[in-house]
């Protein structure tokens, strides 16, 4: 989906209820633009793939409304490892809770 406008996943990991990615966007598209592209088509994909809908859905939501985004301009590394390190850190958050 990210390559049909350019884009390139550069790194990402999946949560039970989020999704953190680091997305490569050229300039000519706005982030906004991206984002809704990306959700809006892995959502039919995964109604079409695991809810057996053949058919675009209409009123319908897979996604929250919003979003978070961040530019990344030196720190490329550090946000990889943000990205891979956030299972263990909401793991760690959600015990510290309990306590």
């Amino acid at each position: 989906m990210a390559r049909q406008k350019e884009c390139a996943v550069l790194e990402g990991h999946l949560m039970p209820d989020h999704v953190h990615m680091q997305i490569s966007i050229p300039p000519k598209y706005a982030v906004a633009q991206v984002v809704g592209y990306i959700k809006g088509k892995s959502a039919i994909h995964i109604a079409r793939t695991y809810s057996n809908v053949r058919r675009n859905f209409v009123g319908q939501h897979f996604w929250a409304r919003g979003y978070f985004v961040s530019t990344v301009g030196r720190d490329e590394k550090t946000i990889r490892e943000y990205i891979r390190r956030q299972e263990a850190e909401d793991k760690r958050q959600e015990q510290m809770r309990f306590v």
